[in-house]
Parts: C-alpha cells; sequence; structure tokens
C-alpha cells in the first residue's frame, strides 16, 4: 500500500464525513495529479436533488475545470466507495488513469462487485486498486445507515 494512497483516501474519507453531516450517503472524492489534488466532491444528490450528483462526478467536473481539459488520463481518482455504473462510465469518457476505492459495492459496485466497467469493450481501461482503509470507508457508510435505520424506526 503507497503511502500516497493512504494520505489521499484520508481526503475523501474527510468528505464523505462532510456529506454525511448534510445527511447524504457518506462518499467523497478527490482526484491526485501530480501528487496535488486538483478536484475533490462529495455527495449532494438530496441538497441538489439531482441524481448525478454523486461525489466522484462532482471531484470528476471539478477536476477537468482545473486542468482545461476533458481528460485525466494522469490522474488518479480515490473514492470511499467502489463507483456505480454512471460514475464509472464518466471515468471511462474522462479517460482517468487509475481509480483507487476503499470499499467494495455489492450493490452497485461497477469495477468488479456488481459488474466491471474493465471487461466491456470500450476505448479506454482503467488500473484500479481496491481496499484502501477499506474498513474506515465501510465503517462511515455503515454508521450512516444505522443511524437512518434508528430515525426511521423512532419517527413512527
Amino acid at each position: 500500500m503507497k503511502k500516497a494512497d493512504i494520505k489521499f483516501m484520508q481526503e475523501a474519507l474527510k468528505l464523505a464525513l462532510q456529506a454525511s453531516s448534510r445527511d447524504e450517503v457518506p462518499v467523497g472524492a478527490v482526484v491526485e495529479y501530480e501528487n496535488k489534488i486538483i478536484g475533490k466532491g462529495y455527495n449532494q444528490v438530496e441538497m441538489l436533488k439531482d441524481p448525478t450528483a454523486h461525489a466522484e462526478m462532482i471531484a470528476i467536473t471539478s477536476a477537468t475545470s482545473y486542468l482545461k481539459s476533458k481528460w485525466l488520463n494522469k490522474c488518479t481518482l480515490y473514492v470511499t466507495i467502489e463507483p456505480c455504473s454512471m460514475c464509472a462510465g464518466a471515468l471511462v469518457l474522462a479517460r482517468i488513469g487509475r481509480v483507487v476505492f476503499g470499499a467494495s459495492d455489492s450493490k452497485a459496485g461497477a469495477f468488479g462487485s456488481k459488474l466491471d466497467i474493465n471487461q466491456l469493450k470500450l476505448n479506454h481501461k482503467i488500473n484500479v486498486k481496491k481496499g484502501i482503509l477499506e474498513n474506515d470507508c465501510s465503517q462511515v457508510m455503515k454508521e450512516f445507515f444505522r443511524k437512518k435505520r434508528l430515525e426511521k424506526l423512532y419517527s413512527r
């Protein structure tokens, strides 16, 4: 495990906690280029009433804006949870060089859990590393949904 992978995943985790504090599903993402964060995002689906406002999508937009380019081939996306098929597709279109994620997502993960976008015959393959700070990333998600279940229970 590279030191840089841990450092950037910790930044993504901070963003996931920000999302959680705003009652959003706690996913955080950062885009790294030349050892510097050039894009970041956290889920804003509820706040923006936009089903596409995932952490990865916001981080991609931020990074492409910073680079003034639609390509992110020399960049790495660090995200707390395995990206869904929408985000994986956007990452292919942006030609991201590498994706590093914390916890797998058995319900919607598109880098091996539910499907693997790299197995499709697309014009770009992404280098993927999973399991960085997996327990921390998983705990943030579990705690968020545990609280949601309790809120629902007590609101009856």
